[in-house]
């Protein structure tokens, strides 16, 4: 099992943080777990967990959302931001590798570079 904690620059816009949540929740066999969003910072971290390939497609169907919907151009806040998702951590639970993180971690660059065309 493997727990992904994406923080995204959004924490005040609820129609975009419950378009991220089900984007989530629309992929089978993964768990959201937790929603904290802080307007004051404009952020917002979402827990999730599942198997591997679940918490990839996951992972990539959120990032989309928030590359779509979040333009840092008007963004506020007063934590630090680099991108409309800023990291995307993959946590080893239970008989989960680091290794398997890791692998996860670099499919979901590649894949976000071919597909919305991230630099």
């Amino acid at each position: 099992m493997i727990e992904c904690v994406p923080n995204f620059s959004e924490g005040r816009r609820l129609p975009v943080l419950d378009a991220l949540a089900q984007s989530i929740r629309a992929v089978p066999a993964v768990r959201l777990l937790d929603v904290s969003a802080d307007p004051d910072h404009n952020r917002a971290v979402f827990t999730f967990a599942g198997e591997g390939e679940p918490v990839l497609e996951a992972a990539f169907r959120s990032a989309c959302v928030a590359i779509e919907r979040i333009d840092l151009r008007a963004h506020q806040g007063v934590h630090p931001r680099i991108g409309a998702v800023d990291v995307i951590p993959f946590v080893p639970l239970y008989d989960a590798t680091m290794d398997a993180c890791l692998a996860l971690a670099h499919r979901l660059g590649a894949r976000l570079a071919a597909d919305p065309g991230l630099p």
